[in-house]
């Protein structure tokens, strides 16, 4: 092996790694909001005569994090595509971190009343702001190291740090259901907020020893870097926004309802203790880990295109599949219902960031993959448990909340279709990377 290319397989393998951290820590702390919204928070923050509504309220917040992100994403992604992913990406990460942090320390609702929710909003809102940014870049800054030909692979293994942080963040709140509930309460829900910020200081030297993307640097280079990026991006890009938006939706929607409305499901729907849903999703995360770079493998040697169509018709049906399996109550046909509804999620998800970043120019990529992908994630992730939770306390049974995750699938299939590679010849691996200071 030349000294050339082992030089540019080191700088692809520190992107991944650098990537794959940022992302694993992002989705640790969402995951991480979003179990204690889903189990902890309402009583905390939102306490109410009625447990659904404090339940409805305290999923609400969860979803102001996803309302939060277009902000982010324009902001973000401007400056990502002005001034470069690296610097753009060490950002978002210590936002983060910094506002889970201060989750950990907040004062509940009997502390300080009224302040202790409109707090805890707040510190959402700057999570929100800061993932909205994130994803995107993170994506980009493998897929753009990465050959074209392995594009699929690379980008699928920063697909698993979100589903790494979903296991992390399952795993640090896993002892704290296990106590009695008053010690929960008080204090133990703190701890898994409280961790991030050792995560966060690894993250942020990791990313420190990444070079720039090189094909920002290109663009850069070329004199190709937009002014104002927002802009040329509606006015040219606008069209494929949207069909990214929508075709997000199958893996947003099924992300969200295995990892954070099934916990909320597995008591108030089947009756199951509070941990009980926890103990068999954490095994069943194991699938998302091996079968999404599998799929971004598959996908580089049969097209990223068919692999994204033919998962998103998977899920249109396996909602139904997943929830009956559920309804048995019995240990292994509930595993087996999550590693089917998790088999379609991975192929569908793995395939994202190659598939999504390949339908826009380098210098426009930041900012339409971060407004597109935001924007999907308010119309699937944001609402969904929420959604869900009002179907199950309406119609009492889950066959309306299977319909409503397999019609976001089918809009998906639909969507995909239409999405195409971007033209430019700028969207070309380049042979060496071009740091860019």
């Amino acid at each position: 092996m030349s000294v050339r290319n082992t030089s540019a397989q080191k700088r692809r393998t520190k992107a991944v790694v650098a990537s794959w951290i940022g992302t694993t820590i992002e989705y640790y702390d969402n995951a991480a909001y979003g179990l204690a919204a889903s189990l902890i928070f309402a009583p905390l923050f939102f306490p109410s005569a009625d447990p659904t509504v404090g339940t409805l309220l305290s999923l609400a917040s969860f979803a102001i994090g996803f309302v939060a992100r277009p902000v982010g994403a324009v902001v973000f992604g401007h400056f990502g595509d002005r001034i470069g992913r690296k610097t753009t990406l060490m950002i978002t990460l210590v936002m983060m971190g910094v506002a889970t942090f201060l989750i950990g320390v907040l004062p509940t609702y009997d502390q300080v009343g009224i302040a202790a929710p409109v707090l805890l909003i707040t510190c959402r809102i700057l999570q929100g702001v800061s993932v909205g940014g994130e994803y995107g870049g993170a994506i980009l800054m493998t897929v753009e190291h990465a050959d074209k030909g392995r594009r699929g692979f690379f980008g699928s293994l920063v697909n698993t740090g979100s589903t790494a942080g979903l296991l992390l963040a399952n795993l640090a709140f896993l002892p704290v259901f296990t106590l009695p509930k008053e010690q929960m309460l008080d204090w133990a829900w703190r701890i898994p907020f409280l961790i991030s910020a050792v995560l966060v200081v690894v993250g942020y030297f990791v990313r420190r020893a990444v070079d720039e993307s090189p094909d920002f640097a290109r663009a850069k280079e070329a004199g190709e870097v937009a002014k104002l990026p927002i802009v040329e991006v509606l006015r040219h890009q606008g069209r494929t926004v949207i069909l990214l938006a929508l075709a997000i939706l199958a893996a947003g929607v099924s992300f969200t309802m295995g990892s954070v409305y099934s916990l909320t499901y597995g008591p108030d729907g089947l009756g199951l203790s509070d941990d009980a849903m926890l103990r068999v999703l954490l095994p069943a995360t194991a699938v998302i880990l091996v079968c999404v770079p599998a799929f971004g493998a598959l996908a580089d040697k049969v097209g990223v295109r068919r692999v994204f169509l033919i998962s998103a018709a998977s899920l249109v049906v396996l909602p139904f599949v997943w929830f009956a399996l559920l309804d048995t109550r019995q240990y292994g046909l509930m595993l087996l219902g999550f590693v089917l509804f998790f088999i379609g999620y991975s192929a569908n998800y793995a395939v994202v960031p190659a598939y999504f970043s390949q339908a826009f120019p380098p210098a426009l990529r930041y900012t339409g993959m971060s407004i597109g992908f935001t924007a999907g994630l308010i119309l699937g992730n944001a609402f969904a448990p929420a959604i869900a939770a009002s179907f199950l306390d309406s119609t009492g049974g889950w066959f309306a909340i299977a319909l409503y995750m397999g019609g976001a699938a089918l809009v998906s299939l639909i969507a995909g279709t239409f999405l195409h590679p971007s033209s430019d010849p700028a969207d070309e691996p380049a042979p060496v990377a071009v740091p860019v200071r």
